[in-house]
């Protein structure tokens, strides 16, 4: 029942339409650096001479899609893959990695994956940061706090300027797990560790690809949308109105109709913020 929780929230969070189109695509970033796109999460392709680093790998039905995008662009075997997060869209393709490559991710979304009793548990983990070095080529993971999860990895090419962050950046609105130890005020500060990062380019866990401002702005939005409802908790709202007088033009994840931000982030945010300001 977890584990289909788990899917099931992560199927509801992914873009519009990318379910049913099964088909994916691989687009390069930067050279040496690739991203698939479609059903599920972003992956991250950082190409060695000693093989492949793959950032995240989908559903399990997109095991077999990933490796022949991955065949596009070397003939080189993939041999590590880093899970940015516990997600079914994002480490569904565990199991079947496991065999060829080491899969790595924080403690914390080892400990969901246990508890969610999902396949292809990572056999290493890290808590505060760790480092891959293949081929000549350095890419860190940290975890830089609570945000989407408690488990959320970044990722970091320190020689292409480039983070690919999971769920921590979304193309549409962001999902607070609150079951999952998320932090909308953890995030914030997130993203500021995010920020202080010499970085030009971010892939997120949803939706093209981003620039620095595009991660300021996520930023912006976040703290914009815990001002909000910091004044509408202060202002004695009772926890039903939240999803209705939060809505405004200027913030437009509370705009979005679609995704769990409205649906189920909102009632927890209100929570967080009631206990902030001690209503």
């Amino acid at each position: 029942m977890r584990a289909a929780l788990i899917l099931g929230a992560a199927l509801a969070i992914a873009p519009l339409g990318s379910l049913h189109a099964q088909e994916l695509t691989i687009e390069r970033v930067k050279d040496g650096l690739y991203a698939i796109f479609g059903s599920g999460g972003n992956v991250g392709v950082r190409v060695t001479s000693e093989g492949v680093i793959l950032v995240d790998d989908k559903f399990p039905q997109n095991f077999a899609e990933i490796q022949r995008l991955v065949d596009t662009v070397t003939d080189l075997p993939v041999r590590y893959v880093l899970n940015t997060h516990h997600y079914g869209d994002h480490s569904g393709g565990n199991a079947q990695y496991l065999p060829l490559a080491e899969i790595i991710a924080h403690q914390n979304a080892r400990d969901n994956m246990v508890r969610g009793n999902q396949d292809g548990l990572p056999r290493v983990v890290f808590t505060d940061q760790t480092s891959i070095y293949l081929g000549g080529v350095e890419v860190r993971a940290y975890h830089m706090g609570t945000g989407h999860t408690n488990g959320d990895a970044v990722i970091y090419f320190p020689d292409l300027r480039t983070v690919h962050t999971g769920d921590l950046l979304h193309a549409t609105a962001p999902f607070i797990d609150y079951g999952n130890g998320g932090s909308s005020k953890g995030w914030v500060a997130t993203m500021n560790n995010i920020l202080a990062l010499p970085f030009d380019t971010a892939i997120p866990g949803h939706g093209a690809v981003m620039d620095r401002d595009d991660v300021t702005a996520f930023r912006n939005q976040m703290e914009a949308v815990r001002a909000r409802m910091t004044d509408l908790v202060r202002s004695g709202m009772p926890a039903g109105d939240a999803a209705t007088r939060i809505r405004t033009q200027e913030l437009s994840w509370t705009m979005a109709e679609q995704g769990l931000f409205m649906q189920r982030s909102i009632p927890g945010l209100q929570e967080e913020i009631a206990a902030e300001v001690g209503r």
